[in-house]
Parts: C-alpha cells; sequence; structure tokens
C-alpha cells in the first residue's frame, strides 16, 4: 500500500517538474554601429521560435476578448528580457510585435508588451555563434513629447526591412543594423517617413518645411527646402514630389532627392514608405 502511495507521490512531482516552464532573462546590450545578425542557424544548439500565450489579466475582463502575446523560446527555454537595468528581478517574456529579418531566422524584433505608443521598448533578439544576445533600440532623444506624433514606433519599409522609431534600419537581406542619421544629434528625425531611392538606400523624411533625406549605409545625408507651395498634409506630397523633383546622384553616386531645375519628371519614383 506504501509503495503505491510512493509512487503516485512520485508521479505528481514528476508532471510537476515537466509542466515547470524553463525561462532564462538576458541583460540587453547596447548595439554599435552596423551589426550584422546574419548568422546561421545550428539547430543543436537550438533555435528561435515564436509562440502565443493570454495575458491572464485580460481573460473575461469588461466581456472583451482576452490580449494574446508572444513568447520566443530558444529549444525549451523561455527568454525573458531585463527591463530595468538597475534592477535584475525587473524582466518580460511578453512580446506584442515579433519579426524575423533573416531568412535563417536567428534574429528576431520583438516590442515588450504592455506599453503603448513610442514608449514600447524594442529588442532584438539573435542567435550569434550558437548563444543568445539581446540587444536594446535605444538612443537618448530630447524629443519624446514630439514624438508621440510625429514617429512611428516600427515601421516595415516594403520588402527592404524596418524601421525603427526613425533611429534605426533593419535590413531584412542581411540582418544588419544601421543608425539613421539625426537632423540634430540630440533628436529623433522629426518627421514622417514618405519615400525611398529607387536603389532603396536613401531615406526622405518630412520635417517641418523640408524634405530631410539620409543615405543609411554611409550616413551622408541632404536637406532640400519644400517652397511654399507645397501641400501642408502628407498624402497629398508623392504627387506633388512626382511634379516637381528627381532624383539625381552625387559623385559618390548616392541618390538624393531634389528640386528640379525645370518641368522634368521622375522616371522611377521610388519606393513608398
Amino acid at each position: 500500500m506504501k509503495s503505491g502511495i510512493y509512487a503516485l507521490l512520485f508521479a505528481f512531482v514528476f508532471m510537476g517538474c515537466e509542466q515547470k516552464e524553463n525561462v532564462k532573462t538576458y541583460t540587453p546590450r547596447v548595439l554599435t554601429a552596423n551589426e550584422s545578425f546574419n548568422d546561421f542557424a545550428d539547430e543543436s544548439k537550438g533555435k528561435l521560435t515564436v509562440f502565443k500565450s493570454t495575458d491572464p489579466d485580460s481573460v473575461n475582463k469588461d466581456n472583451k476578448e482576452a490580449k494574446v502575446w508572444y513568447g520566443i523560446k530558444v529549444g525549451d527555454t523561455t527568454v525573458r528580457i531585463q527591463t530595468n537595468m538597475t534592477d535584475k528581478n525587473s524582466g518580460s517574456s511578453a512580446f506584442s510585435t515579433v519579426e524575423f529579418v533573416n531568412t535563417q531566422k536567428t534574429a528576431v524584433i520583438v516590442e515588450l508588451a504592455n506599453s503603448t505608443g513610442l514608449g514600447s521598448p524594442f529588442y532584438l533578439i539573435a542567435l550569434k555563434s550558437g548563444k543568445v544576445e539581446v540587444v536594446n533600440f535605444y538612443r537618448p532623444s530630447t524629443s519624446n513629447n514630439q514624438d508621440n506624433r510625429l514617429v512611428k514606433g516600427i515601421h516595415k519599409v516594403g520588402r527592404s526591412g524596418y524601421l525603427i522609431r526613425n533611429d534605426f534600419f533593419v535590413t531584412t537581406v542581411d540582418a544588419r543594423v544601421y543608425f539613421m542619421k539625426r537632423q540634430d544629434p540630440k533628436e529623433r528625425i522629426q518627421g514622417i517617413h514618405l519615400i525611398n531611392s529607387p536603389d532603396k538606400k536613401t531615406f526622405v523624411f518630412l520635417v517641418s518645411d523640408a524634405l530631410y533625406e539620409v543615405h543609411y549605409p554611409t550616413g551622408e545625408v541632404f536637406t532640400q527646402p519644400l517652397s511654399g507651395k507645397a501641400p501642408k498634409v502628407a498624402e497629398y506630397m508623392f504627387k506633388y514630389i512626382q511634379d516637381n523633383y528627381s532624383w539625381q546622384k552625387n559623385a559618390k553616386g548616392i541618390s538624393f532627392l531634389k528640386a528640379n531645375p525645370d518641368d522634368n519628371r521622375i522616371i522611377d519614383g521610388g519606393d513608398l514608405g
């Protein structure tokens, strides 16, 4: 009889161990310029997988649909990110956005859940040489008040990659992260991303009274002042640009959008943002 009870207790303990989730907390590091995270997958060391979970605080709350968050696992271990650098016990493994940025699926952009607007932190979770790295998409900015109005958190740029807070561009070709050169070093680009050059490498932002242009691979920039005839509403700008501006290459072969000296038209209008 005792042996049967012990066997039953052992079964319960074993089931409890099986159901216990493996979680590891990672401290995010700062990004350096033009880093690449395009490592090949080595499944023997684990791979990045996405799973869904339900926010328990939202279940049956006000009869609304429960919120679903995403999580990331490496093998059977859930990735948890330390969110307060002064508190090792802080952290989260729940994400509202998950976007892989290479075909090997060894690098993924995540946006922390339970945050709203521009304040939502973004991170890159990557496997490098079989080890997990977490990097923080963060650069200090003095323009937080205007950011909520002008700057998107994350913006997909065609098939080229993802623009994050007008501050970073992550390519989906080689999972490389570029810093977008700011118009003012102390603040994020205070404008709306409108269009890309035909080669996809120059970004054009509509700022207060100009087109601010960034060639992200080199960090070279150009500012094209707008005439008083330019529309004040962003959705009308593309047609105005087609009629009054053209892509012109400088001595380095970099394309910038410049005002036409005559009535020429843009033959290739580039990609809308």
